[in-house]
């Protein structure tokens, strides 16, 4: 499966997050952590991740309080975990945006059946769009549709974020495209997130087509942003 939704772990539980983690990796799904409130929303901003699974109770920032913030800013899933089954803080929970909520303890298979539950859900409601046909260039393709890309034909595994950022950079082949503007587009205007989280992206990007000799896939522009490559497979460039 090329498409690998990412999901964060957030609980101040050590062995919570490591489970939960393994769990969704197993499942196929790409999972990351944050042991508190504070460094979730980092998280959230370096990563942006497609879902969150969220305890409540952290210190530093409860989860009530994180779901707050991210919800001021767009509309990120969220799977509310609680140590309580507390009638009022599913309410306060679900009022406050959170998708579904699970009660400790729990099945690490409860929790990734309901992550990939709200996933199907997330995706069903985005509007519907007109097929689109295949992007190529060099030999690159991208199959918007089936959120496939290849090289050469072969099938290269890339994250929501990876993906999208290939598709913008497509959609303009000629046009170098600043941080800020694959930001808008990922994400909408206003998402917080840092330049250097779409730099990492970009990194990855690369490194995953280098692998399978695409070393002129994405382009830099210093001081303005990046670019569509070549993408006809060029020997890597010197390191020296």
């Amino acid at each position: 499966m090329t498409f690998m939704p990412q999901v964060l772990v957030v609980d101040d539980d050590p062995h919570i997050r490591q489970l939960l983690v393994f769990a969704l990796e197993k499942a196929g799904l790409s999972a990351r952590e944050a042991e508190d409130g504070e460094a979730a929303l980092s998280a959230v901003a370096e990563l942006a991740p497609d879902l969150v699974v969220l305890d409540i109770n952290m210190p530093k920032l409860d989860g009530l309080e994180v779901c707050r913030r991210l919800r001021a800013k767009g509309d990120l899933p969220i799977l509310f975990l609680s140590s309580r089954d507390d009638e009022i803080d599913r309410v306060l929970g679900i009022e406050l945006g959170g998708d579904d909520y699970v009660v400790k303890p729990f099945s690490p298979r409860e929790v990734v059946a309901r992550v990939q539950a709200i996933l199907r859900r997330a995706r069903a409601s985005k509007p519907a769009e007109p097929a689109a046909a295949a992007l190529t260039h060099g030999r690159l393709t991208l199959d918007g549709d089936s959120w496939i890309a290849r090289w050469s034909g072969v099938e290269v595994p890339l994250t929501v974020t990876e993906f999208g950022i290939l598709k913008i950079l497509m959609s303009g082949p000629s046009r170098v495209f600043s941080r800020d503007a694959i930001i808008d587009r990922l994400h909408g205007p206003g998402f917080a997130i840092t330049d250097r989280t779409i730099d990492s992206h970009v990194r990855n990007l690369r490194g995953k087509f280098a692998a399978l000799g695409g070393h002129d896939v994405v382009e830099t522009r210093a001081g303005v942003g990046y670019r569509l490559g070549p993408c006809q497979g060029q020997p890597a460039p010197p390191t020296n």
